[in-house]
């Protein structure tokens, strides 16, 4: 699971395109794409267009996902005249209408969705709602979370939400079926991404520093892992955990994308014998024989923690020199990682498990999604796609059509 979106809308730009948000949904299976006219959907493998809903009002800057079905929550441009920035919109794309709307008074900043919550987030607080009537459920104090971080389990009987505290680098971590809330300390400087695995039993997080990554443990709270992503400070722009939970990326400005493996953190988890949540992912977890790069000097690491750092197994580059905000998840094919710019940008890269430590990613297929480009960035996955636009809205989750009142919150 990866740590969501990026709204790219207030940011200047650099390319010639309307892209005004990126973002993977939760299994990482698909890229939601928010546009000047809409939104569209991506299949990430093979990479091809989806859905292309174009909409009255302007431009669409939030594009949340519910898996692969077609309901979906949106969020307005701040020009949108149908859909102001401060309502989320719960969009049926199978009959093209809007069948719930909470509006607020101040803009949304991210929303999070499972088949049994909506999660709102503004700057100062995240509210959690009801999905089936949209009433409120809970509300959350936080510091100033301009980014709108939020992490939100999927997983139908463990809902964990992960959110900043109400001080600089602390995480706040609610765990409903246990009935347990508890913050812990992060990092000493702002949070920059947080991300859970799908099964809600990890939390990645990294700071506006963007050096050091955090695993832990959401039941305990436990440190279970430190990785580091380099020595100079990088805005992260997204982490995502591998679906067996077993390895870690993360993408930042500076065009790189750094590969982790997890295996200490699950050593760490097996060795404290504390009670864990039930595995629900229902997958057999796979055995990665990578390990991170440690320092020559790692001797010294009792001296200096510097040198007793964990460094990725694995790089990958973006070609080119202008990069920005960038997305990363792991692919289905085998030891594949997709990469996603602002700019509309593609790339994919595979890496070797069982590979030199500090390798290099192998580059793969590179494509464009922007709308004067799309056609080329089709061609390769043509063979194979017809009907795949009815399978998606085959998978309605029907709603109450009665919940399309409004909700006022603060």
């Amino acid at each position: 699971m990866s740590s969501g979106g990026i709204d790219v809308s207030g940011l200047e730009k650099k390319e010639d395109n309307d892209v005004l948000f990126i973002g993977f949904n939760q299994d990482q299976s698909c890229l939601a794409v928010g546009v000047s006219k809409g939104f569209k959907v991506f299949n990430c493998s093979p990479f091809h267009e989806q859905v292309n809903s174009e909409m009255e009002g302007g431009g669409i800057r939030l594009v949340e996902m519910l898996f692969r079905c077609n309901i979906f929550a949106l969020v307005g441009a701040a020009d949108n005249t149908r859909f102001p920035p401060n309502q989320v919109i719960i969009w049926d794309d199978k009959r093209k209408k809007d069948i719930g709307q909470l509006s607020f008074r101040h803009d949304v900043k991210a929303v999070r969705l499972r088949r049994d919550k909506v999660v709102v987030v503004l700057e100062y607080k995240v509210l959690v709602f009801n999905f089936s009537d949209l009433s409120q459920l809970m509300e959350i104090d936080t510091i100033s979370n301009p980014k709108g971080l939020c992490a939100l389990c999927p997983a139908p009987n463990h809902t964990v939400l992960a959110c900043p505290g109400t001080q600089k680098g602390q995480v706040r971590l609610e765990l409903s079926e246990l009935r347990r809330t508890f913050s812990l300390a992060a990092h000493t400087a702002a949070l920059s991404c947080l991300a859970l695995t799908l099964d809600g039993t990890r939390l990645a997080t990294a700071s506006e520093k963007g050096t050091i990554l955090r695993v832990f443990d959401t039941l305990t709270g436990k440190l279970l892992q430190e990785v580091r992503r380099g020595a100079q400070a990088a805005d992260i722009c997204g982490i995502a955990f591998s679906p067996t939970s077993s390895l870690l990326s993360c993408a930042s400005v500076r065009g790189t994308v750094h590969i982790f493996s997890l295996a200490e953190a699950a050593a760490a988890a097996q060795t404290n014998g504390e009670g864990r949540h039930d595995d629900v992912s229902g997958e057999k977890k796979e055995q990665h024989a990578a390990s991170n790069c440690r320092s020559s000097l790692s001797f010294m690491g009792s001296v200096v923690n510097y040198f007793n750092s964990e460094w990725s197994f694995a790089r990958f580059r973006l070609p080119g020199t202008a990069h920005g905000n960038t997305i990363c998840s792991f692919a289905s094919d085998p030891n594949t990682i997709l990469v996603v710019t602002a700019s509309g940008q593609v790339h994919s890269c595979t890496f070797k498990p069982d590979g030199a430590a500090g390798q290099e990613c192998e580059a793969g297929v590179s494509c464009s999604f922007v709308p004067e480009k799309l056609d080329a960035a089709t061609q390769g996955g043509a063979g194979g796609v017809d009907g795949d636009a009815a399978a998606l809205a085959a998978l309605l989750i029907e709603k109450d059509e009665g919940a399309s009142g409004e909700d006022e919150a603060a």
